[in-house]
């Protein structure tokens, strides 16, 4: 049903999905419905299933305290208090045509998708949205392909000026020698799927027996496998917010605990890497960071917010860009909220400013 209180904002919070980063999702969705104010909006929750049926209102609520991590109560979702809801009549687990009926779709005055990964973070359902009509936080759909796509974002990047690591592509099928590869880019090399986030599917080959396993298990996530150069180096990540001015926020370094680089146990278990924010690094280095930070995310068109990871190489002084987020993580704990924090937002204003500024445009 509409909402009939014209003072709070209608979101639609839309989480899970079909994607290998589902958890990751909902982790999100968990800290960002606790967190935003029911003075300001009327939430709904609108669960995606690894099936890809819809859970909307009170029962997308029901699945995200079902299936989400808890870190303990304080953590606990209140649908009751801490939130107003806009429900649907239709709680069934059903697909998207419940989203899509005039009584849900009609009240819904924004879209926040905390969706990573394939489906949510690769234009897909923000084509959907356009083509309802429902305003959404984020990029649109072009930025988000764009930037799911690590080679074609790369080359988009370098045409702004930011340094890049040397890649060669692979395709599914395709013969390759992997003595002439390590000839071109030599060892060790970087190995991922073409397009996949949260580092799934990541390895490093220091030999030619771990590169031809490292191609192998990169092809089971896609057709397109890239390999990179390798960068020894420093670790950082620059979250950027704003359409038509962005600004970068305060540099973070990241610091790998339990694996060589920042995989996906590095992101995702405790105690599993440290993050020094604001990073202690020379303010040239910072400033030129922050720099490519905002060049990369306008030049893959982004709107709004974006996380952009680097290397700064210890071995030639280059900083080098490695990705592009256009959905970071979403926790109070997440990259970029810890940089909206440094820079003076709390969670809770982060997320208001965020929501504010998507419906400007």
């Amino acid at each position: 049903m509409a909402n009939n209180d014209k003072s709070k904002i209608n979101l639609a919070v839309i989480f899970g999905g079909r994607s290998s980063e589902h958890e990751v999702s909902l982790a999100s969705a968990k800290s960002v419905l606790k967190a935003l104010s029911g003075d300001k909006y009327n939430t709904i929750p609108v669960a995606i299933t690894k099936k890809g049926n819809w859970l909307i209102g009170a029962k997308g609520g029901e699945y995200l305290r079902l299936h989400a991590k808890s870190a303990g109560k304080e953590n606990a979702i209140s649908l009751e208090s801490s939130q107003s809801l806009v429900t649907s009549k239709n709680n069934d687990e059903k697909n998207l045509s419940g989203f899509m009926e005039g009584e849900i779709s009609g009240g819904i005055d924004l879209v926040l998708p905390i969706l990573h990964g394939a489906y949510g973070e690769d234009g897909r359902i923000q084509g959907m949205l356009d083509m309802l009509g429902i305003p959404y936080v984020f990029s649109g759909v072009l930025a988000h392909a764009l930037a799911m796509n690590k080679p074609k974002a790369k080359i988009n990047v370098k045409n702004a000026g930011v340094t890049v690591a040397a890649e060669r592509l692979l395709y599914d099928g395709e013969n390759y020698d992997a003595e002439k590869i390590i000839s071109e880019l030599s060892l060790p090399l970087v190995i991922k799927p073409a397009e996949l986030g949260s580092s799934v599917g990541i390895a490093i080959a220091k030999d030619k027996k771990s590169l031809e396993k490292g191609i192998a298990d990169a092809f089971r996530y896609g057709r397109t496998v890239m390999l990179e150069k390798y960068i020894a180096g420093r670790e950082f990540t620059v979250a950027v917010m704003g359409t038509d001015t962005p600004e970068a926020l305060p540099v973070i370094e990241i610091i790998p605990k339990i694996s060589d680089f920042y995989d996906y146990k590095a992101k995702y278990e405790e105690g599993g890497s440290e993050h020094v924010c604001p990073a202690d690094i020379p303010d040239n280095i910072r400033a030129k960071m922050q720099a490519y930070a905002v060049a990369s995310f306008k030049a893959i068109g982004c709107r709004d917010l974006a996380r952009a990871d680097f290397i700064w190489s210890g071995e030639d002084d280059v900083i080098y860009f490695i990705e592009l987020n256009t959905i970071p993580g979403m926790t109070a704990t997440s990259l970029a909220p810890e940089a909206a924090r440094a820079a003076g937002l709390d969670f809770t204003a982060f997320l208001d400013k965020l929501i504010a500024g998507a419906i400007i445009q």
